[in-house]
């Protein structure tokens, strides 16, 4: 396929209305190169959110071209963004964004999301059952796989002493995701030198962190890993975790997680047991309430000292991801529905074959 890259501006101070205008340099640096596919006329439109300013221009292009239009949802960045209190100005700004994204989301012929729990949250926002997809996330369980710690080149150079265990968070380190929980756990555990925490990844979040962390001999932060190593970075992890804040626990559904569970590493994850992100751990790992640091601490002591439970729930994970986000059974899925949509007749501006 042709892929054309379009920049974008990346504030180096993200705030509310920075980062609005982040995600419209993007929508407005594609819009030229959307508008060019007119000459060929495509059969359907997918848009992929975030960022959502994209969709009234893919909607747009795709009533030009009399053809249909799906939306696929990764997060409700809207919701998360009011929840979190991140959306700038007042409720009446708001009320006009939120209404607006409901017009938005009706326009479309088919919207899709990645979990149960979202899937009834966007029907909550107006959207018909018959117009909504279960399209889950999904992971190549062969390029991630348990890899043992002895041949493993990347526990090797980080010169961990062998009785080390390690505790893993790798992601994107936003406000959502609550990591100073997992700082003061370590500040909290560094009498213990057994128990090492790393930190990978970047974002808004890991300035403030390594401030938090000053001094504490058992927390180590480590760079974006490129894509080569990302099967050596998950298998560092003894134990690996995923921290959310409780306001935005239904609105995502962390794509990092099945990457962890295939890891078979036993993941640790803070959510409440009712949501999605809870019901998953409770067949695949071990679930923490969010903003509990207690209980947290808690469960890493327990896990850092019980090999063989660690072993026992890592295999569960591992098996979990196989039967239910494996590439080829997720993408055969949604292809078949892909084809049978594409078959049906369909709204007003559908071109028969």
């Amino acid at each position: 396929m042709e892929v054309h890259r379009c920049p974008l501006w990346v504030p180096r101070r993200p705030t509310g209305v920075t980062r609005l205008i982040h995600l419209a340099s993007f929508a407005l640096s594609s819009l030229p190169v959307l508008f060019s596919q007119l000459r060929w006329k495509p059969d359907a439109i997918l848009c992929i959110a975030p960022a959502l300013m994209n969709a009234p221009f893919a909607l747009m292009f795709a009533r030009l071209c009399k053809t249909r239009a799906w939306l696929h949802i990764q997060d409700f960045e809207l919701d998360a963004a009011l929840k979190l209190g991140l959306f700038p100005g007042g409720k009446w700004l708001a009320a006009l964004a939120t209404r607006f994204e409901r017009w938005l989301l009706n326009g479309f012929d088919q919207v899709s999301t990645i979990s149960e729990a979202m899937l009834r949250h966007l029907q909550s926002k107006g959207i018909p059952p018959n117009k909504t997809v279960l399209f889950p996330n999904w992971v190549d369980t062969h390029r991630i796989y348990p890899l043992d710690d002895k041949i493993n080149p990347l526990r090797a150079s980080l010169n961990l002493p062998a009785d080390s265990v390690v505790i893993l968070y790798a992601g994107t380190m936003g406000r959502k995701q609550g990591l100073e929980d997992l700082i003061e756990v370590a500040r909290r555990l560094q009498d213990q030198p057994r128990i090492r925490f790393i930190l990978s990844g970047d974002g808004v979040a890991r300035p403030s962190l390594e401030h938090a962390s000053k001094g504490l001999p058992n927390v180590q932060f480590l760079s974006v890993q490129p894509v080569e190593t990302l099967n050596q970075l998950l298998n560092v992890a003894d134990i690996h975790v995923l921290l959310q804040k409780a306001d935005a626990a239904d609105l995502v559904m962390p794509s990092k997680l099945s990457g962890m569970l295939a890891s078979g590493r036993v993941v640790i994850a803070t959510a409440h047991a009712d949501t999605e992100l809870g019901q998953v751990m409770k067949e695949a790992g071990v679930l923490v309430p969010p903003g509990d640091i207690a209980a947290l601490e808690e469960q890493i002591q327990r896990l850092a000292n019980s090999p063989i439970q660690r072993d026992e729930l890592g295999k569960k994970g591992r098996e979990y991801v196989v039967s239910n986000w494996d590439t080829h059974r997720i993408l055969g899925q949604f292809e078949i529905h892909w084809r049978e949509w594409l078959r049906q007749p369909g709204n007003s501006w559908h071109r028969e074959e």
